[in-house]
Protein backbone atom coordinates (compact mmCIF):
# COMPACT_ATOMS: atom_id res chain seq x y z
CA UNK A 1 0.00 0.00 0.00
CA UNK A 2 2.90 2.54 1.02
CA UNK A 3 4.74 1.70 -2.56
CA UNK A 4 1.52 2.33 -4.14
CA UNK A 5 1.23 5.75 -2.67
CA UNK A 6 4.39 6.47 -3.35
CA UNK A 7 4.11 5.76 -7.43
CA UNK A 8 0.83 7.84 -6.96
CA UNK A 9 2.65 10.79 -5.35
CA UNK A 10 5.75 10.40 -7.63
CA UNK A 11 3.53 10.31 -10.66
CA UNK A 12 1.70 13.77 -9.67
CA UNK A 13 4.84 15.11 -8.65
CA UNK A 14 6.16 14.43 -12.55
CA UNK A 15 2.92 15.58 -13.78
CA UNK A 16 2.93 19.11 -11.97
CA UNK A 17 6.94 19.43 -13.10
CA UNK A 18 5.50 19.15 -16.68
CA UNK A 19 2.60 21.22 -16.65
CA UNK A 20 5.18 23.71 -14.69
CA UNK A 21 7.82 23.21 -16.92
CA UNK A 22 5.08 24.20 -19.80
CA UNK A 23 4.16 27.40 -18.61
CA UNK A 24 7.58 28.55 -17.79
CA UNK A 25 7.82 27.85 -21.53
CA UNK A 26 5.03 29.94 -22.45
CA UNK A 27 5.72 32.64 -20.70
CA UNK A 28 9.66 33.22 -22.12
CA UNK A 29 8.31 32.19 -25.55
CA UNK A 30 5.64 35.11 -25.17
CA UNK A 31 8.29 37.42 -23.42
CA UNK A 32 10.78 37.10 -26.64
CA UNK A 33 7.65 37.98 -28.95
CA UNK A 34 6.49 40.79 -27.06
CA UNK A 35 8.78 43.86 -28.21
CA UNK A 36 8.26 42.49 -31.90
CA UNK A 37 4.52 42.23 -31.38
CA UNK A 38 4.05 45.23 -29.82
CA UNK A 39 6.37 47.18 -32.56
CA UNK A 40 4.09 45.61 -34.87
CA UNK A 41 0.68 47.04 -33.78
CA UNK A 42 2.53 50.65 -33.24
CA UNK A 43 3.40 50.40 -36.93
CA UNK A 44 0.65 48.66 -38.72
CA UNK A 45 -1.24 52.37 -39.35
CA UNK A 46 -4.13 51.74 -37.38
CA UNK A 47 -2.98 53.92 -34.43
CA UNK A 48 -4.87 56.66 -35.36
CA UNK A 49 -5.40 58.24 -31.62
CA UNK A 50 -3.39 59.12 -28.99
CA UNK A 51 -4.06 58.92 -25.46
CA UNK A 52 -3.95 62.97 -25.45
CA UNK A 53 -7.33 62.47 -28.33
CA UNK A 54 -9.53 61.35 -24.94
CA UNK A 55 -10.53 63.97 -22.51
CA UNK A 56 -9.70 63.50 -18.74
CA UNK A 57 -13.17 62.40 -18.65
CA UNK A 58 -13.26 59.81 -21.64
CA UNK A 59 -10.13 58.40 -19.86
CA UNK A 60 -11.87 58.01 -16.38
CA UNK A 61 -14.87 56.54 -17.48
CA UNK A 62 -12.96 54.20 -19.99
CA UNK A 63 -11.27 52.41 -17.39
CA UNK A 64 -13.88 52.97 -14.48
CA UNK A 65 -15.81 50.80 -16.44
CA UNK A 66 -13.16 48.54 -18.16
CA UNK A 67 -10.25 48.01 -15.91
CA UNK A 68 -10.91 50.73 -12.97
CA UNK A 69 -7.21 49.41 -11.56
CA UNK A 70 -5.72 49.60 -14.98
CA UNK A 71 -2.72 51.56 -13.64
CA UNK A 72 -2.03 49.28 -10.58
CA UNK A 73 -2.16 45.79 -11.43
CA UNK A 74 0.64 43.78 -13.71
CA UNK A 75 -2.16 42.36 -16.33
CA UNK A 76 -4.24 40.21 -13.90
CA UNK A 77 -6.38 41.64 -11.59
CA UNK A 78 -9.12 39.02 -10.33
CA UNK A 79 -11.26 42.20 -8.86
CA UNK A 80 -12.00 43.95 -12.54
CA UNK A 81 -15.27 44.62 -12.97
CA UNK A 82 -17.56 45.13 -15.90
CA UNK A 83 -16.08 42.41 -17.90
CA UNK A 84 -15.56 40.03 -15.43
CA UNK A 85 -11.52 39.47 -14.70
CA UNK A 86 -10.82 40.11 -18.09
CA UNK A 87 -8.42 43.41 -17.97
CA UNK A 88 -7.07 45.62 -21.23
CA UNK A 89 -3.94 43.75 -21.04
CA UNK A 90 -5.40 40.52 -20.96
CA UNK A 91 -7.77 41.45 -24.23
CA UNK A 92 -4.84 42.88 -26.08
CA UNK A 93 -3.38 39.34 -25.46
CA UNK A 94 -6.08 37.46 -26.88
CA UNK A 95 -5.68 39.68 -29.52
CA UNK A 96 -1.98 39.35 -30.07
CA UNK A 97 -0.73 36.41 -29.33
CA UNK A 98 -3.79 33.83 -30.56
CA UNK A 99 -4.92 32.96 -33.79
CA UNK A 100 -7.86 31.11 -32.74
CA UNK A 101 -8.86 31.56 -28.43
CA UNK A 102 -11.49 29.33 -26.82
CA UNK A 103 -11.69 29.74 -22.74
CA UNK A 104 -10.29 26.57 -20.62
CA UNK A 105 -6.45 26.21 -21.16
CA UNK A 106 -5.84 28.84 -23.15
CA UNK A 107 -7.53 31.15 -20.67
CA UNK A 108 -4.68 30.02 -18.64
CA UNK A 109 -1.93 31.07 -20.84
CA UNK A 110 -3.26 34.41 -21.42
CA UNK A 111 -2.90 35.56 -17.96
CA UNK A 112 -0.05 33.94 -17.46
CA UNK A 113 1.63 35.94 -20.74
CA UNK A 114 -0.46 38.56 -19.67
CA UNK A 115 0.84 38.92 -15.97
CA UNK A 116 4.85 37.99 -16.98
CA UNK A 117 5.30 39.52 -20.65
CA UNK A 118 2.70 41.51 -21.72
CA UNK A 119 1.79 44.17 -19.14
CA UNK A 120 5.37 43.97 -17.54
CA UNK A 121 6.96 44.72 -20.46
CA UNK A 122 4.96 47.51 -22.23
CA UNK A 123 4.39 50.84 -20.72
CA UNK A 124 0.91 51.41 -19.06
CA UNK A 125 0.66 54.72 -21.81
CA UNK A 126 1.22 52.05 -24.51
CA UNK A 127 -1.37 49.46 -23.87
CA UNK A 128 -4.04 51.60 -23.95
CA UNK A 129 -3.09 53.55 -26.53
CA UNK A 130 -2.91 50.07 -28.42
CA UNK A 131 -6.11 49.26 -26.71
CA UNK A 132 -8.00 52.46 -27.67
CA UNK A 133 -6.79 51.76 -31.62
CA UNK A 134 -7.04 48.01 -31.71
CA UNK A 135 -10.40 46.97 -29.21
CA UNK A 136 -12.78 45.20 -31.47
CA UNK A 137 -16.18 47.46 -32.17
CA UNK A 138 -18.50 45.08 -33.68
CA UNK A 139 -19.04 44.91 -37.58
CA UNK A 140 -20.36 47.76 -40.09
CA UNK A 141 -20.70 46.78 -43.93
CA UNK A 142 -19.36 43.31 -43.44
CA UNK A 143 -16.19 44.38 -42.44
CA UNK A 144 -14.85 44.50 -38.78
CA UNK A 145 -14.53 47.39 -36.94
CA UNK A 146 -11.26 48.27 -34.43
CA UNK A 147 -10.30 51.39 -32.35
CA UNK A 148 -12.61 54.32 -31.22
CA UNK A 149 -11.99 55.64 -34.26
CA UNK A 150 -12.81 53.67 -36.95
CA UNK A 151 -16.30 53.46 -34.78
CA UNK A 152 -17.12 56.92 -34.62
CA UNK A 153 -16.45 57.16 -38.62
CA UNK A 154 -18.44 53.93 -39.40
CA UNK A 155 -21.60 54.26 -36.74
CA UNK A 156 -21.73 57.99 -36.54
CA UNK A 157 -20.52 59.57 -39.67
CA UNK A 158 -17.85 61.73 -37.64
CA UNK A 159 -14.36 62.21 -36.17
CA UNK A 160 -14.03 60.62 -32.49
CA UNK A 161 -12.92 64.22 -31.45
CA UNK A 162 -16.87 65.15 -32.90
CA UNK A 163 -18.42 62.82 -30.22
CA UNK A 164 -20.48 63.80 -28.06
CA UNK A 165 -20.30 62.32 -24.69
CA UNK A 166 -23.52 59.77 -24.92
CA UNK A 167 -22.10 59.09 -28.45
CA UNK A 168 -18.54 58.53 -26.71
CA UNK A 169 -20.55 56.02 -24.07
CA UNK A 170 -22.14 54.08 -26.86
CA UNK A 171 -19.05 52.86 -28.17
CA UNK A 172 -17.74 52.37 -24.93
CA UNK A 173 -21.07 50.06 -24.31
CA UNK A 174 -20.26 47.95 -26.98
CA UNK A 175 -17.08 46.67 -25.86
CA UNK A 176 -18.31 43.84 -23.25
CA UNK A 177 -20.09 42.59 -26.12
CA UNK A 178 -19.85 44.27 -29.49
CA UNK A 179 -22.77 42.37 -31.13
CA UNK A 180 -25.11 41.90 -28.35
CA UNK A 181 -24.58 45.66 -27.38
CA UNK A 182 -24.33 46.90 -31.55
CA UNK A 183 -24.63 50.88 -31.64
CA UNK A 184 -26.65 50.18 -34.41
CA UNK A 185 -28.12 47.17 -34.89
CA UNK A 186 -29.04 46.71 -30.95
CA UNK A 187 -29.75 50.09 -30.23
CA UNK A 188 -31.89 49.72 -27.02
CA UNK A 189 -29.71 46.75 -25.49
CA UNK A 190 -26.58 49.50 -25.86
CA UNK A 191 -28.38 52.48 -24.55
CA UNK A 192 -29.36 50.22 -21.89
CA UNK A 193 -25.82 49.68 -21.53
CA UNK A 194 -25.02 53.47 -21.63
CA UNK A 195 -27.49 54.36 -18.89
CA UNK A 196 -25.66 51.47 -16.47
CA UNK A 197 -22.38 53.37 -17.18
CA UNK A 198 -23.47 56.12 -16.03
CA UNK A 199 -24.86 55.00 -12.66
CA UNK A 200 -21.31 53.50 -12.40
CA UNK A 201 -19.56 56.50 -12.94
CA UNK A 202 -21.40 58.30 -10.28
CA UNK A 203 -21.29 55.18 -8.17
CA UNK A 204 -24.84 54.41 -8.05
CA UNK A 205 -24.49 50.63 -9.80
CA UNK A 206 -21.36 47.94 -9.87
Amino acid sequence: MKNLLKKVLAFIGVVLAAVVFYYVIVILSARAKTPAIVNAALNSGGMKLELTDLTKEQLQALLKVQDQNFYHHKGFDIHTPGTGVTTISQGLVKMYYFEDFSPGIQKIKQTLISRFAFDIMTPKDTILKLFINDVYLGQHGGKPIKGFENAANSYLNKSFKDLTWDEFLGLVAMIRSPNTLHYVRNRDANQDRVLKIKKVLIGEYI
